[in-house]
């Protein structure tokens, strides 16, 4: 199975470089001084799983220098999708199937438009890991993969990418209810992100303040009402999931959205807290709390300074 990472970032890189160690046929489109150090001196992987050095590792900024794949999981960041998504033409065979990895429910769209549902699957990526530096990758915690058809099929495709993922220590679920975990998680992320960006605090200060997880709820039961009115069978269990995500994790955890606003770096907003408020406005279904968010965070979606006048 010949599997190109399309982006090599902490998701792509993480499990890109735990794939090609167990031997599986790896090659990533990466750019910046990123690809750079990895054409260089290979992909380092620092864990708490296990270090990984592999070397000779095939990277390109260019997708027609790696040929067709089997499969491609298409991990670039939601900003970037569109742009990305046009250039997958050259990684599609018969057969290939790309799997979306993004925060969000946009991306199974995004990446159909260009190459067909026939071609598309959905996925759901659990891992917190970054480029640090350039050419290694540092993994702190968690490492699962959901994937799935979607039409619902458990198909030989998706049974291979399972055995690779196995062979390479990943854990990996093939789900024959895909949308479900995409807008479970959806429904976690959105209100993590938009929380802890909003306050500029981590988990833990929300945790100490009932005002604010009040309005984490009310959040959350906002997403979770969007994602029914598109006919996603949401229970109120995935409230359950949310609450014991919120609880469980360390205090001093933080979304990567927040780490992107310390640092300037352009939001996911717009397909987080932007989305559930688009989303519910084509529904008619009132989503007040995701709309304050997508509000006040909005001088900050591009990076940089907020413009003034």
């Amino acid at each position: 199975m010949k599997i190109v990472m399309f982006g090599a970032g902490g998701v792509g890189g993480y499990f890109g470089g735990r794939l090609a160690q167990a031997g599986c046929d790896v090659a990533f489109v990466a750019r910046g001084a990123h690809l750079e150090a990895i054409r260089r001196g290979g992909l380092r992987i620092v864990s708490p799983k296990g270090d990984a050095h592999v070397t000779g590792v095939r990277a390109s900024d260019d997708p027609r220098d790696l040929g067709v794949a089997d499969v491609v999981l298409f991990t670039v960041k939601l900003y970037d999708a569109e742009r990305a998504a046009a250039q997958l033409g050259p990684l599609i065979g018969p057969d290939t199937m790309v799997v979306t990895l993004q925060n969000g429910v946009d991306a199974v769209d995004i990446v159909a438009n260009q190459v067909g549902r026939a071609h598309t699957a959905g996925g759901v990526a659990y891992v917190a890991a970054v480029i640090d530096p350039p050419g290694t990758i540092k993994h702190t915690a968690l490492d699962a993969l959901i994937v799935g058809e979607l039409d619902g099929a458990v198909s030989p495709r998706l049974l291979a990418l399972k055995a690779a993922a196995d062979r390479a220590g990943v854990g990996f679920t093939a789900s024959p209810h895909i949308l479900v975990d995409l807008w479970s998680k959806f429904a976690r992320l959105s209100v993590f992100s938009a929380m802890t960006s909003i306050t500029r605090s981590p988990l833990g200060v929300l945790r100490a303040q009932p005002e604010l997880m009040a309005m984490l709820e009310r959040a959350a039961w906002e997403t979770i009402a969007v994602g029914r009115a598109y006919g996603v069978p949401l229970t109120d269990g995935v409230m359950d999931e949310v609450l014991t995500m919120m609880r469980g994790l360390p205090p001093h955890a933080q979304s990567s959205m927040l780490s992107d606003l310390e640092r300037q770096r352009p939001l996911e907003l717009p397909w987080l807290s932007g989305a559930v408020v688009r989303l519910g406005a084509a529904k008619g279904i009132a989503t007040p709390t995701h709309e304050f968010i997508a509000t006040v965070l909005l001088p900050f979606v591009k990076g940089g300074p907020p413009a003034m006048v």
